[in-house]
């Protein structure tokens, strides 16, 4: 793209804002130049005429003393144009009984010329009244003036317009190249003056945009950009925005800081209450287990305790996903290894098969490994959880498909596909959220026909170009026991909320992305992993 210069590409709102000044200066010195002219050009024009005017009462007089009768009685009428004084171009006729008798005009010679029957014809239609008109005539345009005699004829007296004409051709001229010229440097002189007037205005919109453009949302926000000192002074209008905003800033800037104190005070309370709560509960898990090998229950006592004992293993998963969620936070380095997102995704839904025989799953995973460097634990409780979540919101015969694929771009696309009820539209936005939960998805739809699954987990199988699909259904092969449950309450104590927060803080962690798309029989869940992951 060519650059025009003098436009600010980073500013440009301002660079409009500046060509809208100039050209409407350059519109109002156009209007008040071309008002001038017309004036100037009418002023000139009248001053001109009268002159003109003026010339041609003295030829007429001139040319009426000159030709009354002899006074001999021959009765001979001189030509007027024998006059003297008459100039150059000085037109004379003698009209007599409706009639030109004589006419004609002084060439530039000397020589009388004659005039042409159709200008006899104009000369005899002027009426004799002294009145001064302009008429176009064989020999060029003349201003004309037709005065009755004593004697009874009318002498008709013209004088050429041409010189009058070139005079105000000369002005209009002279008024263009003048006006243009001062247009020019005027324009120049205006943009200079306008670009040093808005130049504190575009250093307002630059902090702008440099702060419309920052991540104020969540994390540590550095809010550094201030309006320079020269364009924030309170004594002119442009400054006393630039202060304001400054002022702004820093109040912004203070809220960011008290809100980042906070989520650090929020995030470490979460990490030390989560870390001291798993040894409590591990011992009423061990003394669970201690009585139950020990000690004689009644059937009641026994589903007592079993209740006892799910519910400190319910607690146990919450508090390992919330300490999850803390070190993820604070940015804990990642253990990176090559990790088979293939073998991985057989292994996964080999455990959600042994948990949810009466739900249909399938695989679908191209002929070459794909691997990629990442967390291999924690990739693992990516599709873990994946997978829980849609075992846990779909119906049983639901069928949840895997899917594996390398992109055109060289990432890895892990897919999970289930053709359940689908998510309610209004939870799509907030279903990565921490503790979401639709108040219809909180139970299995198993045990609560009512229930709409609020997060259940999709994606589109699909195998990348040139790489035929296998799919395999029913059981998998290499079971790996236990990592299903590690992150799964049973189905009918529902969901924490957190299962899709940690998918989606372990994703961004290896520099990637996850979506969702949803509708009633076809819900997905794509996870999109780069070739090469986040430096640490």
């Amino acid at each position: 793209m060519t650059r025009v210069p003098g436009r600010d590409w980073r500013n440009p709102s301002t660079w409009h804002l500046r060509t809208r000044l100039v050209l409407v200066a350059m519109a109002l010195l156009v209007a008040i130049c071309g008002a001038v002219g017309l004036f100037s050009y009418a002023s000139m024009d009248l001053f001109l005429t009268r002159q003109l005017d003026t010339q041609l009462d003295q030829a007429s007089h001139r040319s009426s003393e000159f030709g009354r009768p002899s006074s001999d009685d021959s009765g001979r009428r001189p030509d007027p144009l024998e006059a003297r004084g008459q100039g150059v171009g000085t037109l004379n006729a003698r009209i007599v009984d409706g009639e030109v008798s004589r006419a004609g005009f002084l060439a530039g010679d000397g020589a009388v010329k004659s005039l042409s029957p159709s200008d006899n014809k104009v000369l005899l239609a002027l009426t004799p009244s002294g009145v001064s008109v302009d008429r176009s005539l064989s020999a060029g345009a003349y201003r004309l003036t037709a005065a009755r005699t004593p004697y009874g004829d009318v002498i008709v007296t013209g004088l050429p317009l041409a010189e009058k004409q070139n005079t105000l051709a000369s002005l209009v001229w002279t008024m263009v190249v003048v006006s243009a010229g001062g247009l020019v440097l005027i324009g120049l002189a205006g943009t200079a003056l306008i670009r040093r007037t808005m130049k504190p205005l575009e250093q307002l919109s630059e902090v702008a945009t440099n702060v419309s453009r920052l991540p104020l949302d969540a994390g540590e926000v550095a809010l550094g950009v201030r309006v320079p000192t020269s364009a924030a002074h309170p004594g002119t209008e442009v400054g006393s925005v630039g202060y304001a905003l400054n002022k702004m800033l820093d109040n912004v800037s203070n809220a960011l800081e008290a809100r980042q104190e906070s989520e650090m005070k929020v995030r470490q309370f979460v990490a030390d209450a989560s870390h001291e709560l798993r040894t409590p509960l591990t011992a009423i898990r061990g003394y669970t287990e201690l009585m139950r090998m020990t000690e004689h229950f009644t059937p009641d006592g026994e589903r007592s305790l079993a209740r006892v004992q799910s519910q400190s293993e319910r607690m146990t998963t919450l508090v390992e996903d919330l300490l999850l969620l803390a070190r993820l936070d604070e940015g804990q380095p990642l253990k990176i290894s090559d990790v088979d997102l293939t073998q991985l995704a057989i292994e996964t839904v080999s455990d959600e098969k042994v948990m949810a025989p009466d739900r249909i799953w399938q695989l679908e995973l191209p002929d070459e490994p794909v691997v990629v460097r990442g967390d291999a634990t924690q990739l693992h409780q990516v599709l873990a959880n994946l997978l829980s979540n849609a075992r846990k919101h779909t119906e049983p015969g639901t069928k949840v498909v895997t899917g594996v694929m390398r992109s055109a771009d060289g990432s890895a696309v892990v897919t999970v596909t289930d053709n359940g009820s689908g998510i309610a539209p209004e939870f799509i936005g907030r279903v990565f959220a921490r503790f979401a939960r639709a108040d219809a998805s909180r139970t299995n739809p198993a045990s609560n026909p009512a229930a709409v699954p609020a997060d259940s987990a999709v994606a589109t199988a699909r195998v990348g170009s040139g790489a035929p699909a296998r799919s395999s259904s029913g059981a998998v092969s290499g079971s790996r026991g236990g990592h299903g449950t590690a992150t799964a309450a049973p189905t009918s104590e529902g969901t924490s909320g957190l299962g899709l927060s940690i998918v989606q803080s372990i994703v961004e962690a290896h520099g990637g992305t996850v979506e969702v798309t949803s509708r009633p029989g076809r819900t997905e869940f794509a996870v999109r992993l780069p070739a090469a992951p986040p430096p640490a």
